[in-house]
This record gives C-alpha cells, structure tokens and sequence, in this order.
C-alpha cells in the first residue's frame, strides 16, 4: 500500500494517477477542507481515501498503518488552511509524519524537497531538517530535489502572465534555469529507485528568463510586456519580510536571477515549448 500525502495537490494528485496506472493500490490522505471535486476524482480512481491532517499526529499514525511506502508532497507554499504555515506543515508536519510511518513500520519514503539555493530561506531549513531526519531513520528514504516548476513559476501567481502577454522578470533574467513540468517530477518519484538517495531533478533544457518570454511569444504570435524586478529590491524584500513564508518567496525569487542548473531527469520530458503550446491551445 501507498500512502500519498498531498494527494489532492498539484503534483500529489498526479503521483495517484500513476500508482494506479501501474496497479498499485494507493491511499490519498484527505484533509476535511479538501476540494471535494478533487477528492471525488481520487475515489473514482479507486484510490481510498483517509482523513488526516499534517499538524495532527494521531491522523497520521491511522493513515500510515499497514503501508509500505509513504510519498510525500505536500506543503503550506501553494495552498493554506486554517493554521497552515512553514512551521506546522512543511517543518513539524513532515517530521510528525516521518515519526508516525517509521513507527508504523513504513519501509520507504520518497520526499519531494528542492535543491540547495541561495539565499537560505525558512521553508529550505524546514525541508533540510526532515530530509536529515528521513536520513537518520530506519526507512529507506528517497529525497528528490526538482528544479523550478514550470506550472507553477510561468503562471499568473509568479508575474507571468500569458494570456495577456505580460511577464514579471527577476533580475537581469539572462541566467539560465533548469524549468521542469510537475508531471515529470511526479513520474520521477513514482519511478525512482528504492534506495536512499538524493536526487536532483532538472528539465530537459536550461534556460533564462528572457529565453522563456521569447519561445511564449513565438508561440503565441504576441510582443510580451516585461517588468525587471532588481535583485536589490528582491534582497530587501527577502532579509525585511516578518512572515516566514514571505520571505521564503522573496529567497526563491531571487534565487532565480543566479545560475541554477541541475541535469535533467531520466525519460521524456516536457519542454518549455510543451508547456507554452498547451497554454495557448486553452
């Protein structure tokens, strides 16, 4: 058995599919303000479906009971509910959730972190702290480190804008970046080896900013609209933000105006180009 912690997520809800696809039994672990359309979509899998939170520990010890593996992508970052943040779910929630498999007897765990980059931010120490806790348990624990999210960094909610042709650059934007589609990173913890293991995950193709905005504008046959956000205004940001996760957006946002390539994971991937033909066909 399977259990997926953030199952009704981005890249959670696509790790189900997978399981299933290869006939794997799996649990999705639902908490009671889940998208109710979302946990329908899970249970017409045949996944079932299991009550539980990340900031409570007695729900996580009934969902791991009799699983094998535990996969785990679940974070304040993108959607928050009552008393979500970095502190009660990306750190003390993983790491209750790392306690409750190991003492269920769990086998593997497969984390979905991100590579080290600079500056250092809370939501990086959370991560850093249950992968060294994953490390030192008695589970085999895979940690994958995927890039820059192409879903989620050229979309509306990070300044980049297709639809109305207009993109928020950070820095200089002439940097390359290694963009991947969650879809591959939901492949790559599916099939990743049983082993402990570090992984690093890139797209198929390095690229900066201004690289992007051009395979956007050639697909789209429009001049885009470009706004610089300096590195200085992003540090400022970054070292004066009093909201951990605040200034954790501020840290990746100005990770993106360095150098940050890593190799591109194993199998097909999908391009930039992929992922801009598919916005525009919408």
């Amino acid at each position: 058995m399977n259990l997926v912690v953030g199952a009704t997520g981005l890249v959670g809800g696509q790790i189900c599919r997978l399981l299933v696809e290869r006939g794997e039994r799996v649990r999705g672990l639902v908490r009671p303000s889940s998208d109710p359309a979302r946990v329908e979509e899970l249970q017409a899998l045949g996944i079932e479906t299991v009550p539980g939170d990340l900031k409570d520990p007695a729900s996580l010890r009934a969902a791991c009971a009799g699983v094998s593996t535990v996969l785990s992508t679940a974070t304040s970052t993108i959607s928050r509910g009552d008393g979500d943040s970095i502190e009660t779910v990306d750190r003390q929630g993983q790491l209750s959730l790392v306690d409750a498999a190991e003492s269920a007897g769990v086998a593997r765990f497969v984390f979905v972190s991100f590579p080290e980059m600079e500056p250092d931010s809370p939501l990086q120490r959370a991560k850093r702290e249950v992968e060294g806790r994953l490390r030192s348990s008695a589970m085999t624990a895979t940690i994958l480190q995927p890039t820059y999210f192409t879903e989620i960094w050229l979309s509306p909610a990070v300044g980049f804008d297709a639809a109305n042709a207009q993109a928020q650059i950070f820095g200089a934007g002439d940097n390359r970046l290694s963009w991947i589609s969650l879809r591959d990173v939901a492949r790559a913890a599916v099939e990743a080896p049983a082993e402990d293991a570090v992984i690093e995950l890139g797209g198929p193709e390095a690229l900066s900013q201004l690289e992007v905005v051009e395979i956007f504008e050639q697909e789209t046959g429009r001049s885009f609209a470009l706004q610089h956000v300096p590195a200085e205004a992003l540090e400022a940001q970054a070292a004066g933000a009093a909201d951990p996760l605040e200034q954790s957006f501020a840290a990746l946002m100005l990770a993106t105006t360095r150098t940050s390539t890593v190799p591109p994971a194993a199998g097909s991937l999908r391009t930039v180009r992929d992922f801009a033909r598919a916005a525009v066909a919408v």
